[in-house]
């Protein structure tokens, strides 16, 4: 599986059946937290009218018309945005069974928020791989303001970046990186 994964550039908008995309979802749900925190959520947009969502806040028209990959990505019938919560993972290690004695709290020294999202991350792709689905990881680089206020998330919740599934399309540009 980690031999066949690669990032597809260009999708088809056909929808990913259900039960593929719910497992998926399963795997992420899966993956390591550290303190069994499960402080990583994810929000799920399906089809044009939620995915356009993302892309909206996320980019400009600017951008959009020089990308030459804008339109194969922006096929992509699935858009899986994971969220790390900071709050959850305070929360979590002042309980007993985390605290250590004679500490005010957790020095963060590695914070495991974003190593979690990562992880649910890397288990969707590899899940998706699996499946049989192209997927991409698209960085946070821009408009994640503007994508929690369109989302409705939390504000204090840090976005990691955007997993898109589907089937992959023909031809497929490759990366200049």
């Amino acid at each position: 599986m980690l031999a066949r994964r690669h990032m597809t550039r260009n999708f088809s908008p056909e929808p990913v059946e259900r039960s593929t995309l719910d497992r998926v979802l399963a795997a992420a749900l899966r993956a390591p937290s550290a303190g069994n925190t499960q402080g990583c959520d994810l929000v799920v947009l399906e089809g044009r009218g939620q995915t356009a969502r993302y892309w909206a806040a996320t980019t400009d028209a600017e951008w959009r018309g020089r990308s030459r990959r804008y339109r194969g990505l922006a096929n992509a019938p699935v858009v899986v945005l994971p969220f790390a919560d900071p709050e959850a993972y305070a929360t979590r290690y002042d309980q007993p069974d985390k605290r250590r004695a004679g500490t005010p709290g957790v020095v963060w020294v590695v914070p495991y928020w974003h190593v979690d999202a990562a992880f649910a991350t890397m288990a969707m792709i590899l899940a998706a791989t699996d499946a049989g689905l192209g997927v991409a990881f698209l960085g946070n680089f821009r408009g994640e303001t503007a994508l929690k206020e369109a989302l409705d998330v939390p504000a204090h919740r840090c976005w990691l970046g955007a997993v898109l599934l589907g089937a992959p399309a023909r031809p497929d540009p490759p990366s200049a990186s």
